[in-house]
């Protein structure tokens, strides 16, 4: 791909976005070279190959970024109650070389009580002496290698020199304890690798949503918790959010509807005055959620359902009524955008894209 045609591409999206009034928010969209994707790819290469997949649940702490602690997301429809594997595409890994092998409970006796390094994570992991696969630290087994990962970019932005340094300073640390000898990448390297990914990953970082205004009186929260169960979305952890799950468990869900957050506490409280609504929001975060379960026609079809039940209308952040003409060109291009994620070796609600979109 040349620079101008990516160029053209990236400002197609910025044109389409500005027609649509900011009804499609993609953030952060930046214009990149065309082929930065191979150099990027063709950067990870001289990496430690990919952890295997399958691997055994948490136990030493470690949450998934946006998620909370629990099970993490597994690619290609595996059950999703694994911890994200560390991946040579979207981190900064550092082999730790061991004289004799140690247990988990060894290293996980000098691990950082955080697993943070400024606002990016990172994970621990370990070659099992039996099974000989790459895991996260279980108690109870012992481990050959041990290697960690620092997470290059998400949406807070790129990895940058000082997290690096906090990183490698905490990894450091475990090895002089473990008597381990650790190889950390040059900083100059791993902070333009991060630079690289963020570049890419921006303009693809779409989320979608939709404001239902009514089209007479004020509806309570009440009423549109009863009108979002008959559709099937379920109350979620934050009051005036209700959510459609998905199929597997620790996924993230597929859409949200929400409501005003203090009018959703005032009709908690009970308060005489508060609890009503005139309008409420529906939204699908595209790289969370894996094109195969078809968000997006979930997403236009829950909210004509919506608009019917509620007695209100579908509009842009400014108020202005979307045209059916409007979803079915932001259809084509949520399409191009999956597959522009499937070329850069992130699908949409793989373990590696909930991650960096995070």
């Amino acid at each position: 791909m040349t620079l101008a045609t990516a160029l053209a591409l990236a400002a197609g999206v910025v044109l389409l976005a500005l027609a649509l009034q900011g009804w499609w928010r993609v953030r952060r969209a930046r214009p990149k070279a065309g082929d930065a994707h191979s150099r990027f790819l063709a950067s990870t290469l001289d990496e430690r190959p990919d952890p295997p997949l399958d691997a055994p649940p948490l136990h030493d702490g470690d949450t998934v970024p946006g998620e909370g602690p629990g099970p993490a997301p597994a690619l290609r429809g595996a059950p999703l109650r694994r911890l994200p594997r560390l991946d040579a595409l979207i981190d900064a890994l550092v082999p730790l070389a061991l004289d004799a092998p140690v247990s988990a409970e060894q290293v996980l006796q000098h691990a950082p009580p955080s697993r943070r390094a400024g606002s990016k994570p990172f994970y621990l992991e370990g070659l099992d002496t039996e099974s000989g696969e790459w895991e996260p630290l279980t108690p109870g087994r012992r481990y050959a290698e041990l290697q960690a990962g620092v997470q290059l970019a998400s949406r807070s932005g790129p990895l940058n020199e000082i997290e690096y340094s906090e990183f490698v300073q905490k990894i450091e640390a475990l090895a002089e304890a473990l008597g381990a000898s650790a190889e950390p990448p040059d900083m100059l390297e791993v902070v333009a690798r991060a630079r690289e990914l963020d570049g890419l990953a921006a303009p693809l970082d779409a989320q979608l949503a939709i404001t239902l205004k009514s089209n007479g009186v004020a509806w309570s929260v009440g009423f549109v918790q009863q009108v979002a169960q008959r559709a099937g979305l379920k109350a979620g952890a934050v009051p005036g959010r209700w959510v459609l799950p998905a199929d597997e468990d620790g996924a993230p869900p597929v859409l949200v509807l929400s409501v005003d957050a203090q009018a959703a506490l005032a009709a908690g409280d009970e308060q005489p005055q508060g609890g009503a609504v005139r309008e409420v929001w529906l939204s699908l975060d595209v790289p969370q959620t894996p094109a195969a379960v078809e968000p997006f026609p979930a997403w236009h079809l829950l909210s004509k359902q919506l608009c019917d039940d509620l007695d209100a209308t579908a509009c842009d952040d400014q108020g202005q009524p979307i045209t059916l003409h409007a979803f079915d060109h932001i259809g084509r291009e949520i399409d191009d955008l999956y597959g522009r994620l499937e070329q850069l070796g992130l699908p949409a609600g793989s373990p590696a894209a909930r991650r960096l979109f995070s």
